[in-house]
């Protein structure tokens, strides 16, 4: 058993299980030790007796899954047989998946790299707050003000979704707010669509919707921009840093450039 030859435990018999920081640290190994291994197998093919596909997990935020990470990331998969098991975490806490050893690689909003790993910025996602026009001329029939906007409902992905809270406080506004939790991306915008509330979103998923019409932004040409950063584990193999060139090369196309103000 692992745990009697390394003399300490390595899960927290908990529901579900968690590792411990020795766990962890093990994980951590065993994830890389994977991607050196395909290294040699590519050089020594002998060695790749089932020649099967490699898999990588990676954590990324919902709203990036749902607009430009697949069309960035398509061909770079076909071309090396990458599988992928995406694990779903808002931007500003997916690092933490990382730390505990759980994923190879992780698109979030933090740029210091946990120990062993590096961190690139890709760019930015921009984000408008918008909602439908029965719900803008329901409760704003003389003009969007902050505090309207805290009397009317607003639409938050999750405890962990603060951008909101964000747009809010660059108005002035620092109280709480009425808001509907809603932990999906494509349910987000159906909800706005619908006349439930006002909310955030990414403007390369509502560009139709703002330009036929159906949705329209509370404050013209006011945004915010989410960094987002690519952590990878140092030893992580080629196929790990192929493709973190592969997004840095290509995230351009959907993304914008980071702000220094």
């Amino acid at each position: 058993m692992l745990e009697a030859r390394i003399g300490q435990p390595v899960l927290v018999r908990a529901t579900p299980p968690v590792p411990t920081d020795i766990g962890r640290r093990l994980l951590n190994h065993v994830q890389q030790v994977r991607l050196l291994e395909r290294d040699l197998q590519s050089q020594v093919p002998a060695l790749d007796e089932e020649g099967m596909p490699e898999r990588l997990r990676v954590a990324l935020n919902a709203d990036s899954l749902a607009t430009w990470w697949a069309p960035a990331i398509g061909d770079f998969c076909t071309r090396h047989r990458l599988l992928l098991d995406l694990v779903v975490e808002d931007q500003d806490v997916g690092l933490k998946r990382m730390r505990a050893g759980e994923v190879a690689a992780c698109l979030c909003g933090s740029e210091r790299p946990v120990a062993g790993a590096r961190s690139q910025l890709l760019g930015a996602m921009r984000y408008r707050a918008v909602a439908s026009p029965a719900f803008i001329e329901r409760h704003f029939p003389e003009g969007v003000s902050p505090e309207k906007l805290l009397r009317c409902a607003a639409l938050v992905y999750g405890p962990d979704d603060f951008l909101q809270h964000r747009y809010l406080a660059s108005l002035g506004v620092q109280e709480g707010f009425e808001h509907h939790l809603c932990p999906s991306s494509e349910g987000f915008i159906r909800m706005i669509e619908a006349g439930m509330g006002w909310g955030l979103v990414p403007e390369l998923q509502v560009l139709g919707q703002l330009g036929s019409g159906s949705l329209r932004e509370l404050l013209a040409d006011r945004c915010i921009d989410v960094p987002l950063y690519w952590h990878h584990w140092r030893n992580g193999g080629q196929l790990l840093t192929q493709l973190t060139e592969h997004l840095a090369q290509h995230s351009a196309r959907w993304l914008v450039p980071l702000s220094e103000e």
